[in-house]
């Protein structure tokens, strides 16, 4: 009976730190990005390519985030004023995006989930650049959430940025952007 006991314990341990394999619905998923200036601010989508991060013991342990830069839109502007604006974010003063078709984001670690929320940390590499990011990210059964928030002058997107150009009155662009995104993950 002894044995028996110390098997069962064994096993539930062994099974209450098994890393847990969680792969991400693309398709089901949304990455909204806002961009703030002086005069207002625009916002649309990004299309994730691909993503998988896994949970050991409620913490983050390790995950890999694609994103396609040439998926971008603009949700607040219609017309040629939308094209203009696309155009010019997927253009060499901002993202690059015929040079640079893919950001990422690889997640290293993770504060405990404590009721749903954790403190995630990784890097984030945009136009081939790479600096680390950290941000709260959000569980609620399948679905993660979290906003993380971007300073794109250290990715060498400068335009219109106060910190390297004077005199931009109206036209000046805040340096940092957000990315809101939602996960739909299954588990493997």
């Amino acid at each position: 009976m002894k044995k028996v006991t110390s098997l069962v314990i064994v096993l539930l341990v062994a099974f209450a730190v098994a890393a847990q394999k969680y792969e991400v619905k693309a398709s089901e998923s949304n990455l909204k990005w806002t961009g703030k200036k002086v005069a207002g601010s625009h916002y649309g989508q990004i299309d994730l390519k691909e993503g998988s991060f896994t949970l050991k013991n409620d913490q983050i342990e390790s995950g890999k985030f694609v994103i396609d830069m040439n998926s971008i839109t603009c949700d607040d502007l219609t017309g040629d004023m939308n094209k203009s604006l696309v155009g010019h974010l997927k253009s060499d003063d901002f993202f690059s995006v015929e040079t640079h078709p893919e950001a990422t984001l690889l997640l290293s670690e993770s504060t405990k989930l404590n009721n749903g929320k954790a403190i995630a940390k990784g890097l984030l590499t945009i136009k081939g650049i790479t600096h680390p990011v950290e941000f709260e990210a959000t569980q609620k059964g399948n679905k993660f959430s979290a906003v993380i928030n971007v300073d794109r002058t250290l990715y060498n997107v400068r335009y219109g940025s106060g910190k390297f150009f004077s005199n931009l009155g109206d036209n000046m662009i805040s340096d940092e952007f957000t990315l809101e995104v939602e996960l739909q993950t299954s588990t493997k």
